[in-house]
């Protein structure tokens, strides 16, 4: 599923895509955050749609949980073992959630 939700995320040419592996981690919420940016609430709000659609198109899962789709600040996608935060560019500065987990392995990926 991992695969399937970063390949989403390129195909909207999100910014600065990273998955932070939480399994080695105590009392960590999920297995692994994805984190990615995009520069307008069109294009956060277009990640989440495109991930959402994929993820059940191609797998047959419907997130657990979604949270701010309205306003496109920050979408929080929670698919039990795997939690997708799409940001605003400045949202995601401002929380700097890779800060709050920095023990975890980290692994960038590039925009397709």
């Amino acid at each position: 599923m991992l695969e399937v939700i970063i390949d989403s995320i390129q195909d909207i040419k999100a910014n600065d895509i990273k998955k932070l592996d939480l399994r080695k981690l105590d009392d960590a919420p999920c297995d692994y955050f994805v984190i990615c940016d995009g520069s307008s609430n069109t294009q956060v709000k277009a990640i989440a749609d495109n991930i959402l659609k994929r993820v059940k198109d191609e797998i047959g899962f419907l997130p657990n949980h979604r949270e701010g789709l309205q306003n496109a600040l920050w979408i929080c996608l929670d698919y039990f073992n795997i939690v997708i935060h799409i940001f605003y560019k400045e949202t995601r500065g401002f929380y700097q959630i890779e800060g709050l987990w920095s023990d975890a392995e980290i692994t960038e990926y590039t925009t397709a």
